[in-house]
């Protein structure tokens, strides 16, 4: 069985290889292949799919089997029931907006690298004792920011970040900055209207403006 540093570490490899994480949620599995396609073109390997839809399963799964070179994770894990979906479905990584005893739990007894969502201190009190030391930080704008992120950081010197949340092209190279961020989530890069109407090219370009800021 992986141990909860080493899955640490693969966790953290996952995340240096592209500044940014496209956020997707997705409505038809049809469009993911060619998605993803278009994101690897910009230089974003790493892609996190969600389970806000009814798609998302379908669409991480016809990633994972057609397209080698992604490297997909499951987002809006909520129970240890995702948790293990997207184990099952060879997930490279599992991420979730919040976190429950239950599901970090969960997480420590898997073998799948899996990164809790925090907004508080004792989030992160909660994640630190049962050794999560890389963690999502969301909702990143609405919790207050990067100084809601100093402030969070400063009790809790081990702990590194992948705040997702409100931040688009504009603040992106500002986060990115901070010491204690080692990647962010950005649904901008691939907005839902764009991937239903296709525009394979225009999120290619996004992809390239982002994947270029570090």
């Amino acid at each position: 069985m992986m141990s909860i540093p080493d899955k640490r570490t693969k966790l953290a490899g996952i995340l240096a290889l592209a500044p940014v994480i496209p956020v997707i949620t997705i409505e038809d599995a049809a469009q993911a292949v060619p998605l993803a396609r278009a994101l690897i073109a910009g230089g974003l390997r790493v892609i996190e799919i969600t389970l806000r839809t009814q798609a998302g399963l379908d669409a991480a799964r016809a990633i994972i089997e057609e397209v080698p070179d992604a490297v997909v994770g499951i987002g809006t894990v909520l129970t240890p029931a995702d948790y293990d979906r997207a184990a099952r479905l060879g997930a490279a990584f599992a991420i979730s907006p919040g976190l429950s005893i239950d599901l970090l739990d969960a997480a420590n007894e898997g073998e799948l690298p899996f990164a809790p969502g925090v907004q508080t201190p004792s989030d992160l009190i909660a994640c630190v004792t049962r050794g999560y030391e890389l963690v999502k930080f969301f909702p990143a704008m609405p919790a207050g920011g990067l100084a809601a992120l100093d402030a969070l950081g400063g009790p809790f010197p081990t702990v590194r970040f992948c705040p997702t949340g409100g931040i688009n092209a504009g603040n992106a190279a500002q986060w990115l900055a901070h010491k204690k961020v080692v990647a962010l989530g950005g649904s901008w890069i691939a907005p839902a209207a764009d991937i239903t109407a296709g525009a394979w090219s225009a999120i290619e370009q996004r992809a390239r403006a982002a994947a270029a800021l570090r």
